[in-house]
């Protein structure tokens, strides 16, 4: 009988270290080799779309301060819209092991923003020079687009052609073979679809950009 106890104690402790040593393998195969378990259209959707959404948002909230009516209700819709969906994004990513939210990114800023980046990066520079970290690299300050003045029909031509990125790429989500990826972009075939029409985007406009 006690023999029977220490084997059954054994086999115990046996699959509970095998679980514990494939879970911290797992975890060190993501964080130094950056395997994902999603194929190559999924990982280009998290690329895209990670990059786009954050971005879009603090385009949106500058928007919100200077544009005319009809800029602020696109920029308000299209924040919604991926203010919702980065954190369902978030938990997937996580989920099948893909890096989120995406290094070195661009940031939107204002001119201002940008002008006083430039200052304090300019300063942090002369600080030391024999200084080297080893750190992720640092987001992109951009200014949309292409460093210009705001205009509204900038903003709206800009925003129909990000969100007609984001169509396609959840279109092509939505066939992938993954069942669970291919299910929230199923469930966000109507929406963006919606705001592409509500932003002043026509069918198929984005790909003539």
């Amino acid at each position: 009988m006690k023999l029977n106890t220490l084997f059954v104690a054994a086999v115990l402790a046996s699959t509970t270290l095998s679980s514990c040593v494939f879970d911290t393998a797992s975890e060190n195969q993501l964080k130094y080799t950056h395997t994902t378990l999603v194929d190559g259209d999924a990982y280009a959707f998290f690329r895209s779309v990670g990059a786009i959404a954050p971005y879009e948002v603090d385009y949106a909230k500058h928007v919100g301060t200077v544009g005319n009516a009809q800029a602020k209700d696109a920029a308000s819709k299209v924040s919604q819209f991926f203010t919702e969906m980065l954190p369902q994004m978030d938990s997937l990513a996580t989920k099948f092991h893909v890096d989120f939210p995406i290094l070195g990114q661009e940031k939107y800023a204002t001119e201002a923003d940008h002008a006083a980046h430039s200052v304090t990066t300019a300063t942090d520079s002369t600080a030391d020079s024999t200084a080297v970290a080893a750190t992720a690299p640092a987001p992109v300050m951009h200014t949309a687009p292409s460093h210009a003045a705001y205009t509204d029909e900038a903003y709206l031509h800009h925003v129909q052609h990000q969100v007609g990125l984001v169509k396609e790429q959840l279109r092509r989500l939505s066939r992938n073979t993954n069942k669970e990826l291919r299910d929230f972009a199923q469930s966000k075939t109507e929406a963006v679809a919606q705001l592409f029409t509500a932003v002043g985007g026509k069918e198929d406009a984005h790909a003539h950009h």
